[in-house]
Protein backbone atom coordinates (compact mmCIF):
# COMPACT_ATOMS: atom_id res chain seq x y z
CA UNK A 1 0.00 0.00 0.00
CA UNK A 2 1.62 3.34 -1.16
CA UNK A 3 1.31 6.05 1.74
CA UNK A 4 -1.28 9.14 0.60
CA UNK A 5 1.08 10.99 3.43
CA UNK A 6 2.36 14.71 2.64
CA UNK A 7 6.19 14.34 3.93
CA UNK A 8 7.25 17.36 5.93
CA UNK A 9 10.76 16.95 4.18
CA UNK A 10 9.92 15.99 0.11
CA UNK A 11 12.96 16.00 -2.37
CA UNK A 12 13.09 14.53 -6.01
CA UNK A 13 14.67 11.74 -6.60
CA UNK A 14 17.80 13.36 -8.26
CA UNK A 15 18.22 15.56 -5.24
CA UNK A 16 18.23 11.88 -2.88
CA UNK A 17 20.03 10.64 -5.34
CA UNK A 18 23.34 14.00 -4.54
CA UNK A 19 23.08 13.65 -1.03
CA UNK A 20 22.89 9.80 -0.19
CA UNK A 21 25.65 6.78 -1.11
CA UNK A 22 24.37 4.11 -3.49
CA UNK A 23 23.47 1.58 -0.53
CA UNK A 24 21.45 4.36 1.21
CA UNK A 25 19.66 5.28 -1.50
CA UNK A 26 19.26 1.92 -2.46
CA UNK A 27 17.32 0.94 1.52
CA UNK A 28 16.01 4.78 2.27
CA UNK A 29 14.17 5.45 -1.28
CA UNK A 30 13.92 2.04 -2.59
CA UNK A 31 13.34 -0.24 0.22
CA UNK A 32 15.56 -2.20 -0.28
CA UNK A 33 17.63 -4.45 2.72
CA UNK A 34 21.01 -4.73 4.09
CA UNK A 35 22.35 -8.20 4.30
CA UNK A 36 21.85 -9.09 7.83
CA UNK A 37 24.99 -9.45 10.32
CA UNK A 38 26.54 -6.02 8.11
CA UNK A 39 24.92 -3.10 9.52
CA UNK A 40 26.87 -0.83 12.02
CA UNK A 41 24.69 -0.85 14.52
CA UNK A 42 23.15 -4.35 14.98
CA UNK A 43 25.04 -5.21 18.15
CA UNK A 44 25.99 -2.01 19.15
CA UNK A 45 25.38 -1.21 22.91
CA UNK A 46 25.78 2.77 22.81
CA UNK A 47 23.59 4.95 23.99
CA UNK A 48 21.74 8.05 22.33
CA UNK A 49 19.11 8.89 19.85
CA UNK A 50 18.63 7.44 16.84
CA UNK A 51 17.74 9.16 13.56
CA UNK A 52 16.27 9.10 9.75
CA UNK A 53 19.66 9.04 7.69
CA UNK A 54 18.02 10.84 5.20
CA UNK A 55 16.02 13.87 6.87
CA UNK A 56 17.76 13.63 10.65
CA UNK A 57 13.99 13.09 12.31
CA UNK A 58 14.15 11.23 15.34
CA UNK A 59 13.12 7.63 15.41
CA UNK A 60 14.07 5.34 18.20
CA UNK A 61 16.26 5.93 21.46
CA UNK A 62 18.26 3.09 22.84
CA UNK A 63 16.48 2.34 25.67
CA UNK A 64 14.34 0.74 23.63
CA UNK A 65 17.05 -1.51 21.38
CA UNK A 66 17.56 -4.72 22.24
CA UNK A 67 19.31 -7.95 20.69
CA UNK A 68 16.76 -9.71 18.95
CA UNK A 69 19.38 -12.11 16.94
CA UNK A 70 17.79 -11.23 13.40
CA UNK A 71 20.97 -9.60 12.39
CA UNK A 72 19.30 -6.15 11.80
CA UNK A 73 19.22 -3.58 14.79
CA UNK A 74 15.75 -4.25 16.38
CA UNK A 75 13.43 -1.71 18.64
CA UNK A 76 10.42 -2.34 21.00
CA UNK A 77 9.02 0.69 20.20
CA UNK A 78 9.62 4.26 18.46
CA UNK A 79 10.41 7.09 20.72
CA UNK A 80 7.26 8.54 19.53
CA UNK A 81 4.77 6.86 17.74
CA UNK A 82 4.13 9.33 15.09
CA UNK A 83 7.57 9.59 14.25
CA UNK A 84 7.50 6.33 12.20
CA UNK A 85 4.59 5.55 9.41
CA UNK A 86 3.49 1.68 9.36
CA UNK A 87 2.03 0.89 5.79
CA UNK A 88 0.97 -2.91 4.71
CA UNK A 89 3.66 -4.40 2.82
CA UNK A 90 2.55 -7.59 0.46
CA UNK A 91 6.23 -7.67 -1.49
CA UNK A 92 7.74 -10.77 -1.41
CA UNK A 93 4.81 -13.09 -1.72
CA UNK A 94 4.20 -12.22 2.20
CA UNK A 95 2.21 -9.82 4.48
CA UNK A 96 4.63 -7.65 6.52
CA UNK A 97 4.52 -4.35 8.36
CA UNK A 98 6.78 -1.62 6.51
CA UNK A 99 8.34 1.17 8.28
CA UNK A 100 8.98 4.70 7.13
CA UNK A 101 9.98 7.63 8.74
CA UNK A 102 7.15 10.15 8.69
CA UNK A 103 9.06 13.22 8.45
CA UNK A 104 10.21 11.82 4.69
CA UNK A 105 8.48 8.72 3.64
CA UNK A 106 12.10 7.16 3.75
CA UNK A 107 11.86 3.05 4.43
CA UNK A 108 13.42 2.13 7.63
CA UNK A 109 12.56 -1.71 7.76
CA UNK A 110 9.53 -3.51 8.96
CA UNK A 111 7.47 -4.34 12.33
CA UNK A 112 7.07 -7.53 13.73
CA UNK A 113 5.05 -8.80 16.27
CA UNK A 114 7.05 -12.03 17.87
CA UNK A 115 9.23 -9.82 20.52
CA UNK A 116 7.55 -11.41 24.07
CA UNK A 117 10.37 -10.44 25.75
CA UNK A 118 9.74 -6.88 25.05
CA UNK A 119 7.35 -4.54 26.74
CA UNK A 120 5.27 -4.12 23.98
CA UNK A 121 5.88 -7.86 22.21
CA UNK A 122 6.77 -5.59 19.12
CA UNK A 123 10.46 -6.35 16.79
CA UNK A 124 11.04 -2.91 15.25
CA UNK A 125 13.82 -4.86 12.49
CA UNK A 126 15.23 -1.73 11.16
CA UNK A 127 18.17 -1.21 8.84
CA UNK A 128 21.72 0.31 9.94
CA UNK A 129 21.80 2.11 6.79
CA UNK A 130 18.62 3.46 7.49
CA UNK A 131 19.81 5.26 10.70
CA UNK A 132 22.32 7.70 12.42
CA UNK A 133 23.57 7.27 15.82
CA UNK A 134 23.45 10.08 18.03
CA UNK A 135 25.49 9.02 21.20
CA UNK A 136 24.52 10.57 24.37
CA UNK A 137 26.92 13.13 25.74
Amino acid sequence: MESTRNYPVQKSEQEWREELSAEEFAVLRQAGTERPWTGEYNETKTEGVYSCRACGAELFRSEAKFDSHCGWPSFYEPSEKDNVELLEDRSLGMLRVEVRCATCGSHLGHVFDDAPQTPTGERFCMNSVSLRLDPAS
